[in-house]
């Protein structure tokens, strides 16, 4: 898709920076994040026979750091716009030595509308801002607009994984998803939605939501076939 031709984009995140960074960290952000960054101004580094994913909002890093690692021959893109958390991540990715990430501080949507057609095979969109207020309720990244872009870039049969712990926001998601053709809700039964998947790395913003009694759901729709 051409830049004249993308839709309209809402900024769908708030403030993008909170403490300041440890010098390390400020370091990682100006030597090693250039050289992980993806420039949604470019064609945008698919590797040949090698099957890409997409991650929204990693907010810490914790699952994107593990599912790249468990990996090695997945390669992850992760959007975030919060630079304390790009921070980590990066800390993450020296310490582990991984090769199999690379990074856009920003708007998930500028990447989304540079990748070619069914080119992702799982997306995950794991506990994104719930945007509680009615009037900023069209901030929450799932809305028509962006269930367009998906499933533009998502090959059939691909994946997208969703969690939350606002129940509202899940109702959301789910209403939004089944009225949209191009995925389909795999859940058969309640427990499909109220345990996570195989594999799933706890996020610290999950441990701390279950500790004030919140429980989170799962959902995974699949990409149909046009």
């Amino acid at each position: 898709m051409t830049e004249d031709a993308a839709p309209l984009r809402r900024r769908l995140y708030g403030r993008s920076k909170g403490k300041a960074l440890r010098q390390h960290q400020t370091e990682l952000m100006t030597g090693l994040l250039p050289r992980l960054a993806l420039d949604p101004s470019s064609p945008l580094p698919l590797r040949p026979g090698r099957e890409t994913r997409l991650e929204i909002g990693f907010g810490g890093g914790e699952h994107l750091i593990e599912a790249a690692a468990r990996e090695p021959e997945v390669d992850f893109f992760g959007c975030e716009p919060f630079v304390n958390g790009m921070a980590k991540l990066l800390s993450r990715i020296e310490e582990r030595g991984l090769a199999n990430i690379r990074l856009h501080q920003g708007d998930a949507a500028e990447v989304l509308d540079r990748l070619p057609d069914a080119s992702l095979s799982r997306v995950y969109l794991f506990y994104p801002d719930p945007w509680p207020k009615r009037r900023h309720r069209k901030r929450r990244f799932v809305s028509p607009e962006n269930l367009d872009r998906l499933a533009r870039v998502m090959r059939p049969g691909a994946e997208l994984r969703f969690a939350t712990d606002i129940d509202d926001y899940a109702a959301w998601t789910l209403a939004r998803l089944r009225a949209c053709d191009a995925f389909r809700w795999r859940a058969e039964t309640a427990q499909d939605w109220l345990e996570p998947w195989h594999g799933w790395t706890q996020t610290k913003y999950e441990a701390k939501a279950m500790a004030a009694g919140r429980r989170p759901v799962y959902l995974t729709f699949v990409r149909q076939a046009d």
